[in-house]
Parts: C-alpha cells; structure tokens; sequence
C-alpha cells in the first residue's frame, strides 16, 4: 500500500504466460496504465527490473502520481518483435494521510 503523494513508490508487474514469468527481454516498449480512483487514466513508461527474462517491468512514482486515495488499477502492455499483449489488470491501494 502507497500514501497519497507518496513519491519512489515502485509498481512492479510481472509478465505470465500459463502461469510461468514470460521473458520479455526483446521487448521494444514496455508501457504501464494507471486508473485512478476518479477513473482518470494515465500511460508510464516502464523499465526492466532486470533485464526482462524474469518477465518483469517497473515503474517508480513521481511527484503528483498518487494524488488520490482509494484503489486504484493497473495494467502493462508489452510489445516485442513477435507480439504485442496486455497483461491483467491488478489493483492496490493508496491510503488517505492525516497530515496535508
């Protein structure tokens, strides 16, 4: 769970293909989705947590990221030479901070 405003929060997603980590390491664009609790989507640039044969991209929160409490959904997109796909999309939760 991330606080509102929180900034270096890293959102990892992993890739599956049947249930095992996809390598991904060819990958040309590795891209994440965000909805905000409101509905409002945003698209990140994601990078490998690696090099991408554990199936593995990232993105880490800047400034104005997490500007809203509440859960909110992601999903990644990846392409590569052979194919471009999207992953399921998951979900966490930013919590609402007493101080402002």
């Amino acid at each position: 769970m991330a606080q509102k405003n929180d900034v270096g929060v890293i959102i990892t997603v992993t890739i599956t293909e049947a249930g095992s980590a996809k390598n991904i390491s060819t990958a040309s664009v590795k891209k994440i989705w965000f909805r905000d609790p409101n509905g409002d989507e945003v698209e990140k640039t994601a990078e490998f947590v690696t090099d991408g044969s554990d199936g593995k991209v990232k993105y880490t929160t800047i400034a104005d990221d997490l500007d809203t409490a509440g859960e909110w959904e992601f999903q990644a997109k990846i392409t590569t030479p052979a194919a471009t796909f999207g992953t399921s999309r998951g979900t966490f939760e930013v919590g609402e901070n007493i101080y402002s």
